[in-house]
């Protein structure tokens, strides 16, 4: 992809960002029309389903009994901690999360310290998600869960989320399906209670088997509800979609309520008829033992009579594999637009962050994660979890601070959300669930330090080696370590050789025609090379004959007069760059979109350079006279043909905010 213009176009608006080309543009375009709501509810209930998948056998080994009680804990956490993270996007809606929040309280190095932080946190998820898949698919065979099957399942798995995000990363359709698998793994969850309730309600199972201090002793049940917050990282995932969203005052209140109840839901009940399936006896249980890799499969096996055993577990390990593959694609998302958020802030190499010359994702970092999970999935999984709550406590201990410290720079702002339960303090209003939501937090990670001593060195490690890279490439650069600078997404766009010998320009006698010719001109100049021929831009005037009249009727002088004046001054602009000449042609058509194709098709160029012309809100179109189905989209009619039926590359230049189009055409 090459890009023309500056990069800053607004996503959910009316101008589509200069420089997308073909997929990418498309991927964009789904995008501006429908991230909402449903996108931030299917990010959360991705993570938070998946993360009972893997979680439930960890923290039922060290919490026994007082397991549903640990979750209770983690829901309350993740309430607090939604709070925080919505009021901070309402006030900064950029991706990047936790590091984007600590950008503005503090400085970049706060940032890149809390953006390190949750890319472990995102590395883990990932790594574990896919280990835990392959011992789901046990209950469809057995072998699934053998080291060499098992590795290799792994390794499947990530590579395709790898293979699936460098292509692509968000689409509506993709939030819409993860959307719906997370609807089918609740009805499941519902299911697994409800049948839970009938046939193994043993309350007492799980009463009889407390003896607070011994079973569980206490540094047990201090890990164990730092690591049931496992399911907080699907907040941070949905904040990276901050810039693109558009929820108003309303559909935030009700995603936040809808989120909490399935939350609750699904942690608290899942793990109450666990405990009373799958009893802690003597100080362990099965669910952190035999199951402890796939711990939702132990409950079901525990049920009577055997029909609704093998329905419930095939119905688990059919529902689990898709839900962790979910919850792997949304931290590979994570990870990807985080790493990006990164790179264009200087805080992390250029080479890490370069974006995929056709479908601008950041594939080096993709890449380097999925290597990098598959190496870590090798490891034991409470050793993972623990390492995972090492960097996740100190990501959100920086998350809510943060918020509590713009409330003093930046409290008189509207903003659409605000954190409850606010008191006064010297004039500024205190939010109490953030301070409580940070004390928390920071006495998690320094639990973890203390009583979890692989888990603190290799996060230690981690951090250091981050904080290394950040200063070396800081000082490379010539930059402060706390200062903020940002390059646009064209430096990390993959550089090639000569590419565009031939471009195709189409002009329209408008003002913006000036720098779409400067854009091919500049593209064509850095392509060429001593020996070669020069480079050629063809300037294309389309002259649109209605239906009404013979493709070969007069033109009116008007038109053919408008035409020239464009093409000659296209000319003129486009020769001012080196070596590039600029050839000139007048054409009829009946669609301008589809002459434009197929003029691209019949001169064989490398690529089109378009100015995206605004699309019109009327139902049908202007020329239709409003009539027709209502348009919901970024750009217009002619822009939308182009990039999906050209031949080649197309670059998109948006015309500014308020131009208005002034298409050229013969009227009967």
């Amino acid at each position: 992809m090459k890009a023309g213009g500056d990069g800053r176009g607004r996503l959910g608006g009316a101008r589509l960002p200069r420089g997308l080309t073909g997929p990418a543009a498309e991927a964009e375009l789904a995008v501006a029309r429908g991230l909402g709501a449903p996108a931030l509810f299917a990010i959360v209930v991705s993570t938070v389903g998946a993360s009972i998948y893997f979680a439930l056998g960890v923290v039922a080994k060290d919490a026994l009994g007082l397991t549903p009680l640990v979750f209770l804990i983690a829901g309350g956490f993740l309430i607090v901690t939604m709070w925080t993270y919505v009021e901070g996007n309402s006030l900064h809606p950029e991706r990047g999360g936790a590091s984007a929040l600590a950008r503005y309280a503090f400085n970049e190095l706060w940032s890149f310290i809390a953006g390190w932080a949750i890319l472990l946190d995102y590395l883990i998820v990932l790594s574990v998600g896919a280990f835990a898949l392959s011992h789901y698919l046990q209950a469809f065979w057995a072998p699934a869960g053998e080291s060499g099957i098992e590795m290799a399942i792994t390794a499947a798995a990530i590579g395709f989320v790898a293979w699936s995000n460098i292509r692509g990363g968000i689409s509506t359709g993709r939030l819409n399906t993860a959307a719906r698998v997370g609807f089918v793994n609740l009805l499941l969850a519902v299911v697994l209670i409800v049948a839970g309730l009938v046939v193994a309600y043993e309350p007492g199972e799980i009463v009889d088997s407390i003896d607070l201090g011994t079973a569980p002793e206490w540094d047990d049940l201090v890990f164990a509800a730092v690591v049931a917050t496992v399911a907080v990282t699907g907040i941070d995932a949905a904040s990276g979609l901050a810039g693109e969203l558009r929820v108003g005052r309303r559909k935030l209140r009700r995603f936040q309520f809808a989120s909490t109840g399935v939350v609750l839901f699904t942690l608290v009940g899942l793990s109450v008829v666990a405990l009373m399936a799958v009893p802690a006896v003597d100080g362990s249980t099965a669910l952190g033992e035999e199951f402890i890799d796939a711990p939702v499969l132990g409950i079901p096996a525990a049920y009577e009579p055997v029909w609704l055993s093998d329905v419930l577990r095939y119905s688990v390990g059919a529902v689990g594999s898709l839900v962790l593959l979910q919850a792997m694609n949304v931290n590979m998302l994570g990870i990807s637009r985080l790493s990006y958020a990164l790179a264009t802030h200087r805080q992390i190499p250029s080479a890490l962050g370069r974006l995929h010359p056709t479908f601008a994702t950041p594939y080096v970092t993709i890449g380097i994660a999925s290597v990098a999970a598959f190496v870590l999935a090798i490891g034991d999984v409470e050793f993972l979890l623990g390492l995972f709550a090492f960097g996740a406590m100190l990501a959100f201990t920086i998350a809510h601070v943060s918020v509590i410290v713009l409330r003093f720079r930046e409290g008189d702002r509207h903003v659409a959300f605000r954190v409850p339960l606010s008191v006064r303090v010297r004039g500024v209003s205190l939010p109490l669930p953030a301070v409580g939501g940070a004390l928390f937090a920071f006495a998690a990670w320094v639990s973890v330090v203390v009583l979890h001593e692989g888990a603190s060195i290799a996060g230690a490690v981690w951090m250091a080696a981050g904080l290394l890279l950040y200063v070396v490439y800081r000082k490379s650069q010539g930059k402060t370590l706390g200062g903020r600078f940002v390059i646009s997404a064209e430096a990390l766009t993959e550089s090639r050789g000569v590419e565009y010998q031939s471009i195709l320009v189409p002009v329209f006698g408008e003002s913006i025609d000036d720098d779409i010719v400067g854009t091919a001109g500049r593209l064509a100049a850095e392509g060429w090379e001593e020996g070669e021929g020069g480079p050629m831009i063809e300037a294309l005037y389309v002259i649109e004959v209605p239906m009404s009249l013979p493709i070969d009727a007069r033109l009116p002088e008007e038109a053919i007069k408008t035409g020239r004046t464009a093409l000659a001054r296209a000319k003129q602009v486009g020769e001012e760059y080196e070596n590039v000449e600029v050839a000139t042609a007048l054409v009829r058509g009946r669609a301008a979109g589809a002459t434009i194709v197929d003029e691209a098709r019949r001169r064989g160029v490398q690529a089109i350079v378009l100015g995206a012309e605004r699309p019109t809100r009327m139902r049908g179109g202007v020329l239709l006279g409003g009539r027709g189905r209502a348009r919901d989209r970024v750009v217009g009619e002619v822009t939308q043909y182009v990039v999906e039926k050209a031949p080649c590359r197309v670059i998109l230049t948006a015309p500014p905010a308020g131009e208005q189009d002034a298409r050229v055409g013969v009227r009967p």
